[in-house]
């Protein structure tokens, strides 16, 4: 569930703050701390108890240091966010190599393991993102992947935009199941081996065929279902089949020479 939102502060100051181009003043004592150990420190402090428990002060006794002194760092915690979320976007690995499929993929999967890493990020929404210099790195490379292939610079965006919301929401859902084991302290496998001898008198394999089916499928390999992992692998090279294919369709309407190198680029 979101309970923050990117964005939500001054956008002068994060800006500044995440390209390097401000800092606490030079009259006074010399700062004991650099705005990048605040940012650690948060990422830490939600890293192990969730955004919920993020707050100005939690981070000050973190650093050992007064609320009121960490505010000479970070305006507030709505930039604070921006600052973090920036921060591990750096985590994402950039590649140049490969073609477009194998480049998204790439950058797709460590989305996913950064989502590992960080769950608190899906409790941001970022419809507004943080534009520091991670964040565009990362949308900089995700368009490259895509550039030269016959699209429009909007479509090459939407596209882009596909992956991103595919590869959110399957996070997203994997994230779930990982708080209710967690908060029930019972497996999926568990889960379901306690629910199916309850659930056998009552399903009717007339009413519903299907279902039936796909549940002795499961049975036949002695699993409950796919995992998390897996549902996520699969959706993503379903998600490209249809962006190669929409790939496809923009460089048959290109003349020979154009798609030529598209194909080069590709």
């Amino acid at each position: 569930m979101v309970t923050e939102f990117s964005g939500g502060g001054d956008p002068r100051r994060s800006l500044a703050l995440m390209w390097g181009a401000s800092g606490p003043g030079k009259r006074g004592p010399k700062p004991s701390r650099s705005v990048d150990e605040v940012v650690a420190a948060a990422i830490a402090l939600a890293d192990a108890e969730g955004l919920g428990a993020l707050s100005m002060r939690r981070v000050a006794e973190a650093l050992k240091l007064s609320p009121m002194s960490l505010y000479t760092y970070v305006p507030s915690k709505a930039e604070l966010v921006d600052l973090m979320l920036d921060h591990v976007a750096g985590e994402a690995p950039l590649s140049e190599a490969g073609d477009w499929r194998s480049r998204i993929e790439q950058q797709a999967r460590g989305r996913w393991a950064m989502a590992q890493r960080h769950p608190w990020m899906m409790q941001v929404g970022m419809h507004r993102p943080p534009l520091g210099p991670h964040i565009l790195a990362s949308a900089e490379n995700a368009l490259r992947a895509i550039d030269g292939l016959g699209l429009t610079e909007l479509e090459m965006d939407q596209l882009t935009s596909v992956v991103g919301d595919y590869v959110r929401g399957a996070i997203r859902a994997a994230l779930d199941a990982r708080e209710v084991e967690r908060l029930t302290q019972m497996t999926d496998e568990e889960w379901w081996a306690m629910s199916q001898p309850l659930l056998k008198d009552l399903i009717d394999p007339e009413r519903f065929p299907t279902i039936v089916r796909v549940g002795e499928a499961y049975k036949a390999i002695q699993h409950a279902g796919p995992s998390q992992e897996q549902n996520f692998e699969f959706g993503l090279q379903r998600v490209l089949d249809g962006i190669a294919a929409f790939i496809t369709e923009r460089q048959r309407a290109l003349p020979a020479n154009d798609t030529a190198k598209g194909v080069a680029a590709g």
